[in-house]
């Protein structure tokens, strides 16, 4: 099994809270390689870069500089909604925001769902892997969550072999979005987790990042 992340959050560390009746201290994940934390200003300029790139075809875009601004004001503002949000994906040891991932339910999704974006000049590392691994294991052991899915893009072919690896199998009678037009793939429950390689075969595979002497089967997921 895994050991996905440290999970921390100390209001006065992490002081990002909206004004309103409920404020949410958003919590700071640490993983070996990474820190999640909240969305601040200081990101967003790789933001906006990401999503008025080609990369991010799969996840509505390209956007325009007021699309982005309002897509980012949205992720922190998700937060104060739902109790849940995207973290910014931080390298632990020289603080180099590499993308996002966490949770994402705005109105009209089915189902609750875990995503993730790498910026592109930082993929294939197993960031994605990894920062993903570590917000399912938060939404599940700390929030309760029994379940998520991930609504993909059919042609997305690296985020499919990432969810794959995640133990995530495509359920084909579960409600999409978008026109029906995602795929959609289910995670495994966090019993179904218990006792098998699928979290075993995701450390490996971080390990592999880590030190690349070590070398499991199969390939970069991001």
């Amino acid at each position: 099994m895994t050991d996905a992340a440290t999970f921390t959050g100390n209001p006065l560390e992490n002081p990002l809270t909206i004004p309103g009746p409920r404020p949410v201290t958003i919590p700071t994940l640490e993983t070996r390689r990474l820190r999640l934390e909240p969305p601040r200003p200081e990101d967003y300029p790789n933001f906006k870069a990401t999503f008025a790139s080609y990369r991010s075809r799969f996840m509505g875009g390209p956007l325009n500089p007021y699309e982005s601004w309002m897509l980012y004001a949205g992720e922190i503002g998700h937060w104060q909604i739902r109790g849940f949000g995207m973290w910014m994906v931080h390298l632990k040891d020289t603080g180099e925001t590499v993308g996002m991932a966490g949770g994402w339910a705005p109105a009209g999704w089915p189902e609750r769902e875990i995503a993730w974006i790498i910026w592109p000049e930082k993929a294939g590392k197993g960031y994605a892997l990894e920062a993903t691994d570590a917000a399912r294991a938060f939404f599940y052991k700390t929030q309760g969550w029994e379940g998520a899915v991930s609504y993909l893009d059919p042609h997305d072919l690296s985020s499919i072999r990432l969810a794959e690896r995640l133990g995530c199998k495509k359920d084909k009678e579960a409600p999409s979005i978008g026109n029906d037009e995602a795929a959609v793939y289910r995670h495994p429950s966090p019993a179904a987790l218990q006792n098998t390689q699928i979290e075993d075969g995701i450390a490996l595979e971080i390990e592999h990042h880590i030190n690349p002497i070590f070398k499991p089967k199969g390939g970069a997921v991001d």
